[in-house]
């Protein structure tokens, strides 16, 4: 039986996410030497090919993206003891790896982001930033530890929990009909022009769910890339859109040329939760965390 060594099943993996030896080496922090002269001994090991060699550009074999699949599994359980090890010792402590949705962090982490760090001094946060797909792919590959998305989504695999109900707002531009004070009713949305992210935005599917039962019609010709260009297209009067309520909070509830007005109740909303693998090491600290920002994210 040959000796798999977990180094070379991180250097195919590794190859396999970027298809060039390269990168791959950076990534790994080794020589592209070292990296291509390791695999060559893990196929020699094996008895097939697992990479074919380009110029430019590596690329796995049929029986290399087999290995690549059940080595992932593979080294993501070695990370698991190793983090079970150091839980341990203090549950609470070390890198934690969080990401959120774009339309979600930017608005929420700064009501709780200090308040973790007080809560919990001895946890680093690393803190990144994907839209649901590649967040749950990356989330169940191990490459992130929790993730704060939208709900609900495939739990395949995943634990979860609930942590805020977050309603949307209106935004319309400064003079328009709907900009007068008060709550806005679904019906005054008849005929509107909504203004929608683009596609891959989980937000963006909310949304118009909303505005297809209140009568509404997206602009076909534009798609947002994020929820400031919405902001920034609505102030040019172009149509309106629905926000979260936190995006329209502190220095984002005034800008110039924007209107926000609540929904009469029951408001539409969304709810937002966490979602982690079940068999992390790091599920106390998830629950940590999950608690500071259900007590603070629209306190």
């Amino acid at each position: 039986m040959p000796d798999i060594k977990l180094r070379d099943l991180r250097y195919l993996v590794a190859v396999a996410d970027t298809q060039h030896f390269g990168r791959a080496a950076t990534a790994c922090h080794v020589s592209q030497p070292t990296l291509s002269a390791q695999l060559k001994k893990l196929e020699a090991g094996l008895g097939v090919q697992l990479i074919e060699r380009g110029p430019r550009r590596a690329s796995l074999t049929a029986a290399g993206r087999r290995i690549v699949a059940r080595a992932r599994t593979m080294l993501e359980a070695a990370d698991d003891v190793v983090e079970i090890a150091r839980t341990f010792g203090d549950p609470l402590a070390g890198r934690l790896r969080l990401a959120l949705l774009p339309t979600i962090g930017p608005y929420l982490l700064p009501r709780v982001t200090a308040r973790i760090r007080r809560a919990l001094p001895r946890l680093e946060l690393m803190l990144y930033e994907y839209q649901t797909a590649p967040m749950l792919e990356r989330l169940r590959a191990g490459d992130i530890d929790a993730g704060v998305l939208a709900l609900p989504v495939d739990l395949e695999g995943l634990e979860v929990h609930a942590l805020y109900d977050e309603p949307f707002m209106l935004a319309a531009p400064a003079g328009h009909r709907l900009a007068a004070d008060g709550a806005v009713r679904k019906t005054d949305l008849a005929g509107e022009t909504v203004l929608l992210l683009e596609d891959g935005h989980c937000l963006r599917d909310q949304a118009l769910d909303v505005c297809s039962r209140a009568g509404m019609h997206e602009k076909q010709d534009f798609r947002a890339t994020s929820l400031e260009t919405l902001r920034q297209m609505v102030a040019s009067g172009v149509g309106v859109t629905l926000l979260p309520e936190l995006a329209t909070r502190g220095a984002y509830g005034a800008a110039r040329g924007v209107v926000v007005r609540p929904f009469v109740k029951p408001a539409p909303q969304r709810r937002i939760g966490i979602v982690w693998r079940r068999t992390s090491a790091r599920r106390e600290a998830i629950e940590a965390v999950a608690k500071v920002i259900a007590a603070n994210a629209l306190g």
